[in-house]
């Protein structure tokens, strides 16, 4: 383990979902499901969950910079939610659902506006990308039983039905940016 981590901060949809792709990334060492982006201090789930929290579901990435770059986390998170929905994921509505960049330096700020106005020149969506980039505040974890969530419940039909497919799309798009399987 590299004592030079840097880390990343993601609102995704989800975070049982968005959780379970970073960790499979190679020179990511660490994935922690919590809130961003809220005014309430050490937050619930059930109390983000109400809508009401302006917490964001999101995931805090520990990565090895010199294994992974930032904008390879950009580039996967952007591919594997929908950035052009205000509010929403797939059947996830709410603004903790939202698709959000947490940036820690003026660095990542730069880089993650950057990478968005790139996209849009390229013309990767169709409809325009509403992912907001706010600087992190505070990062709060969620409870116990959101960590790895899909490792350890894999049988459940949301992870059969939703996260299975996402890993299959992340295996097939960012293969080279993946650990070896065990």
């Amino acid at each position: 383990m590299s004592n030079n981590l840097e880390t990343a901060v993601f609102g995704g949809g989800c975070f049982w979902c968005t959780e379970a792709i970073f960790t499979r990334l190679r020179g990511v060492e660490s994935v922690e499901s919590g809130y961003a982006g809220g005014s309430t201090a050490n937050p619930t789930y059930e109390q983000v969950s109400s809508g009401d929290t302006g917490h964001a579901e999101s995931i805090k990435i520990e990565f090895d910079p010199s294994q992974i770059k930032y904008e390879d986390l950009l580039n996967v998170f952007f591919t594997m939610h929908d950035p052009t929905t205000l509010n929403r994921q797939g059947h996830d509505i709410g603004p903790q659902y939202r698709s959000a960049v947490f940036y820690i330096s003026d660095e990542q700020k730069v880089t993650a506006e950057n990478f968005i106005k790139q996209l849009a020149t390229d013309k990767v969506y169709d409809d325009p990308i509403v992912t907001e980039v706010t600087k992190l505040d505070k990062f709060w974890p969620a409870e116990s039983y959101h960590q790895r969530y899909y490792e350890t419940n894999q049988d459940k039909p949301y992870c059969s039905f939703v996260i299975s497919p996402k890993i299959a799309k992340l295996r097939q798009k960012f293969a080279p940016l993946l650990q070896p399987e065990a």
